[in-house]
């Protein structure tokens, strides 16, 4: 499947890159996206931005993490049970600090069960590669 990549602005003015369709499983459609976030008001100001598209306000999950630059360790799950700390440490593995990631899912009908995980894994993946 083609991604659809496009770049949004903040408003602190810090861009907001979104990598959509980036694969499928199972029904299941994800994206992931991704930018700079220095604290957590700007983690809840990232996450605001990208619903106010109405297509990820309407996601099943959006699962993010990021390291604040003083080490903070951010995470929230949105309802998919252990996503958050799969992003979490893959930002710690890669020493990226001050970027949030988001994974995106749209629910496609059947449980992925443990495979969820791999699949947040393979988008995070793919976010690092394009970034």
């Amino acid at each position: 499947m083609d991604a659809i990549v496009f770049t949004l602005a903040l408003r602190h003015g810090a861009p907001m890159q979104v990598l959509e369709g980036i694969f499928t499983d199972r029904g299941s459609k994800y994206a992931v996206s991704g930018g700079p976030c220095a604290s957590p008001a700007e983690a809840k100001a990232f996450i605001k931005a990208l619903c106010r598209r109405k297509k990820f306000a309407k996601a099943t999950h959006n699962t993010w993490a990021v390291v604040l630059p003083d080490g903070t360790p951010l995470k929230n799950d949105d309802g998919e049970a252990g996503a958050g700390m799969v992003i979490l440490r893959m930002l710690e593995r890669e020493g990226r600090v001050g970027e949030i990631i988001v994974v995106t899912r749209w629910f496609g009908g059947v449980h992925l069960g443990g495979d969820r995980f791999r699949r947040v894994q393979d988008a995070v993946r793919f976010y690092l590669e394009e970034s």
